[in-house]
């Protein structure tokens, strides 16, 4: 069995998620793109206090960027990027949406009743996005949005619409505003969604994560795409038997009773023999999304803040990670103040021994996020055990 330290582990994750490289003079479309086809998914989520998080991930890996560039890439209707639930909601290669059709036919069979019920809608709206073109929403309903369960008071439309998203009835069109745009299968992908088989389906995905993550236990394979546990292990003993898939012992990482956790080796990943990395971390980004693995690589217990009560929040309301070559050293809260073109750090935590140094390497990155987001100043405003270092590195800088 091969045996990997803790930071070969952490090394190894990190290079398969894009980290360790200089960020470019200027990250153009070719850079852009790499880091998509790196990732596979990239989870979008509607807060936008600092900045939305589907555009976080490649600042961290690239370093300031033309956000309008990568909105062509994800947003076009004619691009190659959808959207689909392949992690939470996710732009995905169109190419890829066949992989999810075993997802879509669970959907179909999870929402049945309420798929009879809406029957009569489902038919007026593919109509009309038949006749019409793709569309959003609210050029189609008219009924007011009433808070319904778990719809989050989304109208019978929308509903309705989200159903067939999910069923692979329609797919995603782009995106007016932020707000999800509708089309038949033949108006974006120039043809019916071709499912792929669900065991093929399973171990490419699987593949796909293990290549994504460089080293994982089961939880985490699994997780890249929420998948069961069933079929991803299946998955991970035919990729072991091809040998793409190395058993590995991790250092530390263990289950119940201390025993070790199984986990694998992506075959062609190596720990690189130094990494040197600084940036922030969208909350959801693959690095953290899943809190288990993130404790279990880098010791690090995180959860997001923006669903706790105020009086209960311990680091603040958008709470990022920040990566420090190796490691997760601290955690900040970001707000664009764009109207006084300054970016706020309303709280600022290091879990290092030497705040200094932390607030050294991180201070270039927080100048770097404000200019991206053409703010004037960068500005610490609340309080944490690294704030006092990490405003005197500012003033330095």
């Amino acid at each position: 069995m091969e045996e990997l330290s803790g930071r070969d582990a952490r090394r190894i994750a990190l290079a398969a998620q894009g980290f360790g490289r200089a960020h470019p003079p200027t990250a153009g479309r070719s850079r852009l793109e790499a880091v998509l086809r790196r990732l596979r998914v990239l989870q979008i989520d509607s807060v936008n206090v600092f900045e939305r998080s589907h555009y976080l991930p490649h600042f961290a890996r690239l370093g300031p960027y033309d956000r309008s560039a990568l909105d062509r890439l994800l947003l076009d209707p004619a691009g190659d990027r959808v959207e689909y639930w392949a992690h939470e909601a996710a732009f995905v290669p169109k190419a890829d949406l066949g992989l999810f059709a075993f997802r879509m036919a669970a959907y179909r069979s999870k929402y049945a009743a309420e798929l009879a019920g809406s029957r009569a809608l489902a038919a007026v709206l593919l109509a009309e996005i038949a006749d019409r073109g793709p569309l959003a929403a609210s050029e189609v309903e008219q009924e007011p949005s009433v808070r319904q369960g778990p719809w989050w008071g989304w109208s019978d439309t929308k509903r309705t619409l989200e159903l067939l998203f999910r069923t692979g009835d329609l797919v995603s069109a782009g995106r007016r505003g932020f707000e999800r745009r509708y089309g038949l299968p033949e108006q974006v992908l120039g043809g019916p969604i071709e499912p792929v088989p669900k065991e093929d389906a399973v171990r490419e995905l699987v593949r796909r994560s293990a290549i994504a993550h460089g080293v994982a236990a089961l939880p985490d394979l699994a997780d890249y795409h929420r998948l069961r546990s069933d079929d991803t292990a299946a998955a991970v003993r035919d990729l072991e038997d091809a040998g793409e898939l190395v058993p590995v012992r991790v250092a530390g990482w263990t289950q119940g009773g201390g025993r070790p956790l199984k986990a694998w080796r992506h075959a062609d990943a190596v720990p690189p023999a130094r990494l040197r990395a600084a940036a922030v971390l969208s909350p959801f980004d693959p690095v953290v999304w899943q809190r288990d693995r993130a404790l279990r690589l880098f010791g690090f217990h995180y959860r997001i803040s923006i669903y706790t009560p105020a009086p209960q929040r311990e680091h603040g309301y958008y709470v990022l990670p920040v990566l420090v070559d190796d490691r997760l050293v601290g955690r900040v809260d970001l707000k664009s103040d764009r109207r006084g073109g300054r970016l706020l750090v309303q709280t600022a935590f290091t879990e290092a021994s030497e705040p200094e140094a932390v607030a050294e390497r991180l201070a270039p990155v927080l100048h770097d996020a404000a200019a991206w987001q053409g703010l004037d100043a960068v500005e610490v405003v609340g309080v944490g055990d690294l704030a006092p270092a990490l405003a005197a590195a500012l003033r330095a800088g």
